[in-house]
């Protein structure tokens, strides 16, 4: 079994919000004490192996979690959050406000929709499809700290929608996701 968390909070994510995807963006103090919360949550899963995004603010929740397991974290680069070109830094609401059809086209998602200056969904998919495949030929259960987007096409994977169902899954930080 493959479980799932998103990293805890950063700076970014407080509103107003804005674009992570692969900015090196560290957890805020309120991040840590979630990804400690996490730790005592994952204590009971009987966890072998730990895997984390290289992104500072997974590698820091995974790190947390496996010091209280006693494991050590595996990094994968394929379960980082999509590249998100050039929003990345900036505002949602802004975002919204000046580029108003393609950030429609972004709440649509889909598998065609591919970030200005970076990366498709079907890219992202396939990636993260790719680092689990891998997770699930090792041992398990297995926990993968990583990020939102990641684990929206984790779940997409599944569904019949595809990426269609890409924004419909809520994730909040630092709590365990099962996979189907």
């Amino acid at each position: 079994m493959i479980l799932l968390a998103r990293h805890g909070e950063t700076d970014y994510n407080l509103p107003p919000a804005r674009v992570q995807g692969r900015r090196d963006v560290p957890l805020n103090d309120h991040g840590r004490a979630q990804a400690r919360e996490l730790a005592h949550a994952a204590a009971g899963e009987g966890l072998r192996t730990i895997w984390s995004s290289h992104l500072s603010r997974a590698r820091e929740t995974a790190g947390i979690v496996a010091e209280e397991l006693g494991l050590e974290v595996r990094v994968d680069e394929r379960l980082a959050e999509s590249d998100r070109g050039e929003w990345e830094g900036r505002l949602l609401d802004e975002i919204a406000r000046d580029e108003p059809e393609l950030w429609d086209a972004w709440r649509r998602a889909g598998a065609e929709f591919r970030f200005p200056g970076g990366e498709s969904l079907a890219e992202h998919l396939a990636r993260v499809t790719a680092a689990l495949h891998d997770i699930a030929a090792g041992e398990l259960p297995g926990l993968a700290v990583c990020h939102g987007g990641t684990i929206r096409c984790a779940f997409a994977r599944t569904d019949p929608r595809g990426l269609d169902a890409f924004h419909e899954l809520e994730v909040p930080h630092a709590q365990i996701m099962r996979l189907p």
